[in-house]
């Protein structure tokens, strides 16, 4: 597939103003620790309809969810620890790492990682993550500030992730005027940049607002990334065409 037209530039692809954004949830968070900030696509249920969709690829045994500390304590599984063989989960653009917080509350139990090229995003995902009860379940998620598109990854990359998530950052990288070394739009560079981050047989789940499911697959489909499946939406009819304004695609790495 080719890839589809770009979008307009806006300043939701500025990075000045995701650091206005955070700076703000901050500000806040120390104010109010029960306002964590944004759940991006809170309006479609986008979150909640991510996490089911991982727990049937539980249920059906293509990733695992991990050792539980109730397993661990109860001795269900002999000489097991908390995390054992649990998916390593990757976040790009965490934001405030609402979506990791949600999965350890579903009991996925690997390691986590969220990064964001914002020092606030960063800070206030760090300040979240120390305020939960208790501390010890949320141990093993980390923050880094990272830029995917111009950084080489650090030593949390470690072997690679289960599962990569995005849950609206291509959508803001599409709408950023940057270019590349090669003069295109850095969106264009951004499923080369997702691709080894992946393990081999593992998956990215991407979530977008700007782009069809069609669109979609245009862009991430060809390189090593094959189309595997869907997160359903309700959906709406207008002039005669049948859509969804969020579409949730997973792929799978070859």
């Amino acid at each position: 597939m080719t890839a589809p037209t770009h979008l307009d530039p806006s300043e939701l692809g500025t990075k000045s103003y995701w650091d206005a954004a955070y700076s703000t949830e901050r500000q806040n968070f120390a104010s109010n620790a029960a306002d964590e900030g944004t759940v991006w696509f809170s309006d479609a249920g986008a979150e909640q309809r991510m996490l089911s969709f991982l727990e049937d690829l539980a249920d059906e045994a293509h990733i695992h969810k991990g050792v539980t500390e109730e397993e661990e304590s109860s001795g269900a599984r002999e000489g097991a620890q908390v995390g054992e063989e649990g998916a390593r989960f990757l976040d790009l653009g965490t934001g405030n790492g609402h979506l990791l917080f949600a999965l350890r509350e579903e009991e996925w139990m690997g390691d986590m990682v969220g990064v964001d090229y914002s020092p606030q995003s960063i800070t206030l995902a760090n300040s979240i993550r120390d305020a939960k009860d208790p501390p010890s379940s949320y141990t093993n998620i980390a923050f880094h500030e990272w830029d995917i598109l111009t950084q080489r990854p650090g030593a949390w990359l470690a072997s690679g992730f289960d599962v990569v998530l995005d849950k609206g950052t291509f959508d803001a990288i599409c709408l950023s005027q940057d270019t590349d070394a090669q003069g295109r739009r850095i969106c264009e560079g951004y499923r080369e940049k997702v691709e080894p981050l992946v393990k081999k047989g593992g998956r990215f789940l991407i979530t977008s607002c700007n782009w069809t499911e069609e669109e979609l697959r245009g862009w991430f489909e060809g390189g090593q990334f094959t189309y595997d499946s869907k997160v359903k939406y309700p959906s709406f009819t207008f002039g005669g065409k049948t859509g969804s304004s969020v579409v949730t695609l997973c792929f799978k790495r070859v």
